[in-house]
């Protein structure tokens, strides 16, 4: 039976552990480093390619401060095509110091300076045509920033394009919605959402501001659909209509709180993850009171990290040991694995952080006794030549999810 396709997964995000997968990298910054907490990117090159797993990596310094976000961006766009040749991929990170890093070739290429203070979030997209040079950051002053990637000047000082001005609080979420790349949907940390035409903004200070909204609780996550904007906030996932800016549906009820949130639009599916369990939902039910399709529970504690594609949902969180993998279109549970490495249970804590490409799986765990494992341990797994993946339709009495090769990263 043929595995999964390859999957690009952006970076999940936890208070301890930023995690990104592309095609042939694995990057991991750790907040418990003895250095400035967050401050290092740690390069694992040719992770995801061939049949060997990664002996070693490269740890790189460049932050002065905690790196708030990670975004990989595909060499497809114009400039990284002539910047970052030999098909590399770009990364970007944002950092507490005030600064923005592009890497590329295994070290930072490019510093953005130009924020009156730290960068708290990057933009999912680059904005614009195909051609894609405008990079979107937030910033703990609630100002919006718009870069080019294309410019010149010396250490970036000339990149800053645009600072769009509106938010009262600090910006958290920064995404770009697919049918219009002009666009740009910011929410800050008071669950105030503003949605910016950025090719209407020019100069050094501007509004730009084409539309408002309002959502209440906690933010947890954005995802961007077409015209739609689903925002998971407090207990709930609201989806509103960037073309009016009036909320169209309560996509999903996750009591008593939500703690993570992912999206499958091909499918018309969104997965969230509460105290316990994650539940499963169907965007194209317009209910009043919407209901899950599936329920899917068994975890220890929260569940913070949630991975979805076509094939498979996968689900962790920092108090529980295991990870669990779900069917996507039923729910049903085909696997469970543990985040650490075999026979060391006992002394491990949960999961930091998790990202998935296809058949491939890399979890990072913690250690409750210090000393014994190092702090953001990374553990691959690789499902690829497993002789029995995912139940089908036809024998839904298999669910068992495959045997796999181990390796891991002290």
């Amino acid at each position: 039976m043929d595995c999964c396709p390859p999957r690009l997964s952006s970076g999940q995000l936890s208070c301890c552990t930023h995690y990104i997968c592309s095609p042939d990298l694995v990057l991991h910054t750790s907040l418990h480093h003895q250095k400035s907490a967050g401050s290092s990117v740690f390069l694992m090159e040719d992770a995801f390619s061939g049949d060997k797993f990664p002996s070693e990596g490269k740890m790189q310094w460049a932050h002065n401060a905690r790196i708030t976000c990670m975004r990989l961006f595909s060499n497809k766009d114009t400039w990284f095509q002539s910047e970052a040749q030999n098909n590399d991929n770009v990364l970007v990170t944002s950092s507490s110091d005030w600064t923005i890093r592009l890497w590329w070739k295994g070290r930072s290429q490019r510093c953005l300076r130009g924020r009156n203070g730290p960068v708290t979030t990057l933009a999912d997209k680059l904005l614009g045509d195909s051609s894609g040079e405008v990079l979107a950051s937030g910033g703990q002053d609630g100002t919006v920033r718009l870069w080019s990637l294309g410019s010149s000047g010396k250490r970036g000082k000339r990149a800053l394009k645009t600072t769009l001005h509106g938010h009262e609080k600090p910006v958290t979420l920064l995404s770009v919605p697919g049918h219009n790349p002009s666009l740009l949907v910011s929410v800050s940390k008071d669950a105030k959402v503003r949605v910016w035409d950025t090719s209407a903004s020019s100069g050094a200070r501007s509004s730009g501001c084409v539309g408002m909204a309002c959502v209440h609780g906690a933010l947890v996550g954005i995802k961007c659909h077409e015209a739609l904007c689903y925002i998971a906030a407090g207990s709930s996932v609201t989806a509103i209509d960037l073309r009016t800016m009036r909320k169209v549906s309560t996509a999903a009820i996750h009591q008593p709180k939500l703690y993570s949130f992912e999206s499958l639009p091909s499918k018309s599916l969104i997965c969230t993850g509460g105290d316990d369990k994650t539940m499963l939902w169907d965007i194209r039910k317009n209910q009043e009171k919407p209901k899950p399709v599936a329920i899917m529970d068994g975890h220890s504690g929260y569940v913070a990290h949630i991975h979805m594609d076509p094939y498979k949902i996968v689900t962790g969180g920092p108090e529980d040991l295991y990870v669990k993998v779900w069917e996507t279109d039923t729910g049903i549970l085909a696997n469970s694995f543990t985040c650490c490495i075999p026979d060391f249970e006992e002394s491990s804590g949960g999961l930091l952080a998790m990202s998935v490409k296809g058949c491939r799986i890399v979890t990072s765990s913690w250690c409750l006794e210090p000393g014994l494992l190092e702090p953001g341990l990374i553990c691959f797994r690789d499902f690829t030549n497993a002789s029995n993946p995912l139940s089908s339709s036809e024998c839904s009495s298999t669910t068992k999810f495959w045997e796999s090769e181990f390796s891991f990263d002290g």
